[in-house]
């Protein structure tokens, strides 16, 4: 068995730090004249940080899960519940092919940079196409984790990293209660993933790569690559039950594959063609399909040009246009031959199992 490697995280902080930290939250004076209601928050806070109490509110996990007796947090299994319903939905050959439309971009008009992205220019104009062509469309604008209030994707704690079972379906590192890990988008994020017969990631670069906001998803998605739907057989985030259970033979189930995508990455002067290939190299990576050449798009706007005026840029770009409703069309015509039965995965056994 390996050894469990430890030393690296710092003690908990004492009273008075968290104290600061606490009331870090309320630097507004309006908050001065409830000093007192604070206080008595801070007090009740602090005994969930201090006695660790992740999960305050559980329930046995029944029959469904490998030990009915273990305690569930009520919001993980209602996610989980909500995700078992969502496929079965996408499963249904009635309904209409369904897209999530993602605008990866940090930019909107609701916050500090006062005007909207031309990543959201160009995913309402595949929008328009998928609409066109009868296809139920999710819109998922990232951006408003810069522009909502208390709206948080979570960074991902790296779990299947100690071992593949201890990251489980959906994630159930969120919330943390104890550590006001709260109010986490990805709860239904995740549905929306499972509800989509095809996905379309509309994204600019940032520093040649995706924007963060992009990156907190792809990262916090892990779990549909491989992860555990049974938090009771690791009994929740043990990390020796997580080793045992992989080295004794782990099938690292593919959650999300069999579902077409695209990609429609802009830039201004670099990185564009290499994330898109780390978009797509990612996506096939979880078992998605590419909806074929013209699916996967990577352009520069305004190459060299001034920022004040990229919006004129893009107004001037009728290709890049037309090139982003085609992405929308070949996702459109994937779909549409996955689900008729004539596109297929190939999957081949792995030289290099793990």
């Amino acid at each position: 068995m390996p050894v469990i490697r430890k030393g690296q995280a710092p003690g908990m902080v004492g009273r008075a730090q968290f104290h600061d930290i606490f009331m870090g939250n309320f630097r507004d004076p309006a908050f001065g004249r409830l000093a007192s209601e604070l206080a008595a928050i801070e007090d009740v806070a602090w005994d969930a940080y201090n006695q660790g109490r992740k999960a305050p509110v559980t329930m046995k996990a029944g029959p469904e899960f490998a030990d009915p007796d273990y305690d569930l947090s009520v919001e993980w299994k209602a996610t989980r519940d909500r995700l078992l319903a969502a496929q079965k939905v996408h499963a249904d050959p009635a309904t209409r092919s369904r897209v999530l439309l993602i605008c990866g971009a940090a930019r909107n008009d609701g916050t500090c940079p006062g005007e909207v992205s031309k990543t959201w220019r160009l995913a309402m104009i595949a929008k328009q196409e998928l609409e066109a062509e009868g296809v139920e469309t999710d819109f998922l604008d990232l951006s408003l984790l810069t522009s909502d209030y208390d709206r948080h994707i979570h960074p991902c704690k790296g779990c299947v990293s100690t071992a593949q079972p201890l990251c489980h379906w959906p994630c159930s590192c969120y919330p943390n209660h104890a550590l006001r890990q709260t109010n986490d988008w990805m709860a239904e994020i995740y549905e929306k993933w499972v509800l989509a017969h095809g996905v379309i990631i509309c994204t600019p670069v940032y520093w040649y790569q995706s924007p963060s906001a992009l990156k907190l998803m792809i990262d916090r998605l892990v779990c549909a690559d491989g992860g555990n739907p049974d938090p009771t057989r690791t009994h929740g985030k043990d990390p020796e039950k997580a080793k045992a259970l992989e080295l004794a033979g782990w099938p690292y189930p593919k959650h999300l594959a069999d579902r077409i995508f695209g990609v429609v990455v802009h830039g201004d002067v670099g990185g564009a063609e290499e994330t898109r290939r780390a978009l797509s190299d990612w996506l096939g990576w979880m078992g998605l399909i590419d909806g074929g050449s013209f699916a996967c798009l990577d352009r520069y706007i305004g190459y060299y040009e001034s920022y004040a005026e990229s919006h004129e840029a893009l107004d001037r770009d009728i290709g890049v246009q037309e090139e982003t409703r085609n992405v929308a069309r070949a996702v459109t015509a994937g779909m549409r031959e996955l689900r008729a039965g004539r596109l297929t995965r190939t999957q081949l056994p792995s030289p290099r199992p793990k």
